[in-house]
Order: C-alpha cells, then structure tokens, then sequence
C-alpha cells in the first residue's frame, strides 16, 4: 500500500483480483440476456425486522435515491448493483454509463465489470470442488500437488488451508501484478519466476497474499489437468449459465463489445483493459447477473456448484485473526452487520471497485461494481455506505443501542499507543521503505481515546473510539470495530473491520521504527545536503578571495573523499525515488531492473565508504588542530553516515535482486 501516489497505492489491490471464464459449452453460443433461474430458497428461518419489506420496488426506490447522487459526487461513470433474496433476483440495477464516450449505459444483465479480488472465491469453489473429488487434501503440505518447491519456515509446511485463510506467511508482491496490452505468461511459469520471502510461521498471522491465491488455482491446474480458465469455464459457470464472465486475459473477442470502460474520473477519458498478472487472485470480467447466479448458489447451499456439506465447511470461520474480530472463512471472508453475519469478498483493481455480500441466515445477498476510480476516496466511501444503509433499512439491529464506555477506556486506551506495522507488505526489497512513511501511530486525543489517522470515516474525519468491550472500540458515530489481543497484560496486536480477517497489526520493532527513524533520517539527510552543497560552494569562495583550503595531506585528501561520497549517495537516494515512483508505471515492471541492479551495487558502496570515510575524517578532525566547528561537523557526518547506512540495511537498499 503506497502512500504518495493514487496508482502505486492501489496497485496491490489492483492485483488482488478475479479469475472467471466463459462456459466450454456456451463459447460458440450467441450472447444475448438470458432469464434468471430461480433458486430453490434455504430452509425455512424466522424473518428479521425490516426484511420484509425488501422488494424490488422498495430497492429500486431506495438505489434511485442514493447511487445517482453518489456517483455524481464522486466523478464515477458507472455502476451495477444486484441484490438476491430467497432463491432469486431481487432487483438488477445499472447506473451510469459503461462508455461515457459512446453514452453507452450500464446494462446489468450484460456490461462487464473487474470484480477484482471477488474472483478469488471463483478460485476457492474450485480448490473446493477438488476437495469433494479427493484431489486435494485441506491439511496436506502444497508441495504435494507442485512441481516447483515452497519451502518450509521451520518444521511446519504450508498448507491449502493456510492459502485459503492468508495465513501462509508471504510476504507481499507488487512486480508483475499488473500491467496493460501483454499476453500474461502461463500461470505456473509466473509463480515460479519469484516464490515471495515467507515472514510469518504457517497459520498464526493473516498477511493477505495475491500470491498464495494463484498457488491455489495452479494447484487446481495441476490435480485437474485443465489450465485454470478452461476449469473454471466449465465447471462454475457452465454449471451456473454464467454467458456473461470469463478469466481470460485478453477478453474473449464474443464478450469484448459488453466490457465497461475504466476510468481514473468519469469525467476524463476511458482507460485500458488490466492484464493481471496472478490471474487467479483477481481476473474475473463478470456482469451484475452472473454475479447474482454466483450468490444465488452459495444461499442455497452451493446449489450446482457444491456439496451442501462443503458450502458450511467454505463458509465456517477458522479462527485464525485476533479473538473477538471478523474471521477468515475458507476464501470467504466474515463481517458482522448490524449483528447479522455476512460472508463475502471485496475486491480492486485500478479502476474498478467492487463487494460482494451474502447473509446465510437471513438468504439474502448484495454485489455492487462501480467502474471509476473517482475523487476522494469516493469508491470505498460509495460501497460502504450502500452495505451500511442496506443493511439498516432491511437487516437492522433489534437490540442497536448507542455505545457506553467502559471505565477501564483510558487506561486500555494508553496500551495501544505506539507504532504499528501491517501484516501484509513487501519485507525483503527496497519496496520496504514504503512501509516506513505507511507505519501506522495511534495517539490519544484530549479525552484520552485511541488517534489513529488510517482509519478515518467516510467524510475522512477523525472517529471517536469509544471502548464498549474489554480492548474493544467501537465508532461513536458508525459500525466500525478495532478489536485489540494482549499478552502478559501489553496490548501485542491489533485489527479492525473488514480487514481483520486477512491484515493485522503488530508492533513495529525498535530498530524499524518510524518514530525516530523518521526524524534520524531527515537528520541525515540535511546534514548530507549540506556538506555536499558546501563543498563547491567553498571551492568558489576560495578561489573568489584566494583562500586556500586550510589542509593538507591525509586530511586534505579524507576532505575530498566524504565530500565526494556525500554527492554519490545523495545521487543514489533520488535514484531510489525515482525507482519507487516508477512503480506506478505497470508497463515499465523490468524496464528499470538496471537502474535498481545499479543503484543497489553503488549505494552499498556509498553506504559503507561514506561511513568509513566519515569515521576517518573525524579521527583526523580531532587528531589534528581544527576548530570546534570543523570538529563538530565531522561527528554529526559521521551519524548522518551510520543512520543512513542504517536505514539501507532495515529497509533492504543495501540488497541485490529486482524483485518487489
């Protein structure tokens, strides 16, 4: 998760996609919009307060009032919104335009959106499906089913039920998880180029991972003797009537004519196509109907799809995140509403932006895409509150009451400060540096309550925390929790909302620390500037005046030396920048491997000589006869040197390798 620039800070969500393709029997079919099936309805359950009234005139009256606007507010093209109930489509709804250029408007039925990582649940049905065949075995380790190696973080080996609950331990990949008019490379030749550093022992951390969901549907790949979109073809959406969706990358030239355009704002001019790169992990072009058929399937336990049996297995929580949070199911992830429990998958790309939502108990189901990255965060903002007011209007909270703090909120409160550092992120390349600005701190404000500046509310305001359980905060104002986990009475980890089954947060260590690395380096840096800056700016004053330099020798010569490698590692860090902001260019992932090859073999030997030289002219500055000031400035050199040395060994500029 980047922090300076919109595109590098959705790349990673952008690679978290889908992964869908079109039926083998329908491929040959003329695409037109067929009926929804009904499906028989779940059995017989005592109905909510509120839910009695959702019909599709009630929904119509209540989108119309809402997505229009939102979309407007937000400089977002288009959108499609679905909503399922007891066995069929409660109402389909298309907002906005697919083709702002054309007029073209959002068809529901046809118009094809990037769910994103929604397309994971396509690739954890099908591990699923292989699970009932006997091919796949939850707790065997993976490397059973590959013909590469994954090797083992200690004595315990990874297995698929790690992969379906992001507790594998991966750490993070960005290179190659997106980019535009390429033919992706064969799946297993993708996972095999870079295996990511595992950081975490297999099933005690969520650390979200693209990665290990590809793994899983090249597992698929492998135990079926299909390649993955083939598979999925036939066996989801073939079984569902899924015309309208496929994995395939590029589109089918049959469903070409029915995908939206993505935009940066409605208001600029469409984008391309995403290629993404671990096609399992979030792939899948789907319209708002087959999305529906998809959730229709799993109400009624797994339908065509699977055993019911399997559909409560998928759909049990693991219990893996802090106690007391969402938890991962199998691929599903969990989310309490107004106390109804939902299951379900968000889902990014660049452009588009997607939830999917179904109550098991209440037999009901919400998919929204919108197809714009808008202004302001405006996706996130729109999604959420349509599921918020979904979920109040027809599945509301009998017994909702407004939150009363405990008396232990302050002291608990304190136990929370400090620096936290995300369990998904890149650890083992220069890539770790953005984590550093992405550290999170949590404070407290003048009422002594929990400041924590990344989880700001839809209007992007500050939330009051109000702790209403033991280490449990609740929103005074909204329905988002931060559940904290203690040991040996020292608050250790933390998470929150829809994130807490996949992400947490842990302490970040002393050495990593954003709180005076931070500080140190900016130090550093000044220091560094202006002894480079000082060094032809002194040659000109002497030369103007005829003062000659007051050295000669060894210390002459030490003079030169750091002056020169201040200079050399000052060029080495814009280097870096330039590297990091380069990210954002999803063509250009190889194009700078160079620079970063170049960069890595000059910066570790500016980093070292610049503190060994530093090191040595403050030996000779105190050896010799200088001023208090010569004197001074050779030890704050020295420890701008060591900082900076510092934080190229932490943040891994001081490594060898491409990858990120």
């Amino acid at each position: 998760m980047f922090v300076w620039t919109r595109k590098v800070k959705l790349a990673a969500a952008a690679a978290l996609a889908l992964t869908v393709a079109i039926p083998a029997a329908t491929q040959q079919a003329p695409l037109t919009p067929q009926p929804e099936a009904a499906v028989a309805p779940l059995a017989t359950h005592t109905t909510p307060a509120g839910l009695d009234r959702l019909t599709k005139s009630d929904v119509d009256t209540w989108l119309d009032g809402y997505m229009p606007y939102a979309l407007a507010r937000g400089d977002i093209a288009g959108a499609v919104v679905v909503v399922v109930k007891d066995g069929a489509v409660v109402t389909q709804r298309g907002f906005g335009y697919s083709d702002v250029a054309k007029r073209t408007p959002v068809d529901p039925a046809t118009t094809l959106f990037r769910p994103g990582s929604t397309s994971k649940l396509f690739t954890w049905t099908a591990v699923m499906q292989q699970v009932e065949a006997g091919k796949i075995d939850l707790d065997a380790d993976i490397n059973t089913y590959l013909d590469f190696k994954i090797a083992p973080l200690g004595d315990k080996p990874i297995t698929m039920r790690h992969l379906m609950t992001h507790t594998a331990g991966f750490e993070e990949i960005i290179k190659g998880l997106l980019a535009f008019d390429i033919k992706p490379k064969p799946l297993g030749e993708i996972l095999k180029e870079r295996v990511p550093e595992r950081i975490y022992a297999p099933g005690t951390t969520p650390a979200y991972s693209n990665y290990a969901t590809a793994l899983a549907g090249y597992i698929v790949e492998r135990v079926s003797g299909q390649s993955f979109d083939d598979y999925v073809e036939r066996n989801i959406f073939g079984r569902l009537g899924m015309q309208y969706a496929s994995f395939r990358q590029p589109l089918p030239d049959k469903l070409k004519p029915f995908m939206s355009q993505g935009y940066e704002l409605g208001s600029d001019k469409a984008q391309r196509f995403e290629i993404i790169g671990m096609a399992p992990a979030g792939a899948l072009s789907a319209s708002g109907a087959a999305m529906a058929k998809f959730m229709l399937a799993y109400l009624d336990q797994g339908g065509p799809l699977l055993k019911p049996a399997t559909t409560k297995q998928m759909l049990t929580a693991q219990n893996m995140s802090v106690k007391g949070s969402n938890q991962m199911a199998l691929g599903f992830y969990e989310e309490w509403v107004n106390g109804h429990r939902a299951v379900g998958h968000g889902g990014d790309t660049i452009y588009f932006h997607s939830d999917l939502k179904i109550f098991p108990a209440e037999n009901v189901g919400v998919f929204v895409s919108v197809n714009s990255q808008g202004k302001d965060g405006a996706p996130g903002a729109v999604r959420t509150a349509l599921i918020d007011g979904f979920a109040d209007r027809y599945l509301p909270d009998a017994n909702a009451k407004p939150p009363v703090e405990l008396a232990t909120a302050k002291e608990h409160a304190k136990l929370l400060v400090g620096s936290w550092s995300n369990s998904r992120r890149v650890a083992s390349s220069f890539a770790s540096f953005v984590y550093l600005l992405a550290e999170e701190k949590i404070g407290l404000d003048a009422d002594g309550r929990p400041i924590i500046a990344g989880i700001p509310s839809i209007g992007g305001g500050q939330r009051k925390w109000i702790e209403v359980e033991p280490f449990v905060w609740q929103d005074a104002y909204g329905k988002e929790r931060l559940v904290a986990e203690v040991r040996d009475g020292q608050v250790v980890r933390w998470t929150f909302g829809m994130v807490s089954p996949f992400m947490v947060w842990d302490r970040t260590p002393w050495y990593a620390s954003g709180s005076w690395i931070i500080p140190a380096l900016l130090f550093a840096l000044a220091v560094l500037l202006l002894t480079a800056i000082a060094w032809p700016t002194g040659w000109v004053a002497r030369r103007r005046y005829g003062a000659p330099l007051a050295l000669s020798g060894t210390a002459r010569t030490a003079y030169h030396v750091v002056r020169g490698l201040a200079w050399l590692v000052l060029l080495v860090l814009v280097g870096w920048l330039l590297v990091v902001l380069g990210i954002e260019d999803f063509e250009g992932h190889g194009k700078n491997d160079w620079l970063i090859l170049t960069l890595q073999v000059v910066g570790t030997l500016g980093f070292f000589g610049l503190l060994a030289a530093a090191a040595w002219n403050a030996w000779l500055a105190f050896k010799g006869k200088r001023g208090w000031f010569s004197k001074l400035w050779a030890v704050l050199l020295t420890l701008a040197a060591f900082i900076l040395l510092w934080v190229g060994l932490v943040f891994k500029l001081v490594s060898f390798g491409t990858g990120y």
